[in-house]
């Protein structure tokens, strides 16, 4: 992928960034409504969203960045999945500063 090819799907990303975050802000659900699940889901996507502008951002790779996405993206799927027990699998990205 092209530097221009990366920034093009940088400035995309924001307007997606954008759109979710706003959705989830306008969600009105607390922890422990039937909403919010879903509330969850869009704030998984915004870390998705954070994830992949991490990734792809040209330059090196922002190691603690990195780690802070993937920290928020298994504590937020930590609910989804939760046999899968990955909130205590973020002890590990930290293990090692």
């Amino acid at each position: 992928m092209t530097k221009e090819e990366k920034l093009k799907l940088l400035e995309a990303s924001w307007e997606l960034h954008s759109q979710v975050e706003t959705s989830y802000l306008n969600n009105p659900a607390n922890k422990g409504d039937t909403a919010w699940l879903e509330k969850q889901r869009l704030l998984l996507a915004d870390m998705a969203l954070h994830l992949l502008q991490t990734s792809i951002k040209p330059g090196e790779i922002k190691l603690e960045r990195f780690r802070d996405n993937l920290n928020a993206i298994l504590t937020i799927a930590d609910q989804f999945l939760p046999k899968a027990d990955l909130k205590k699998a973020t002890e590990k990205l930290y293990g090692n500063l």
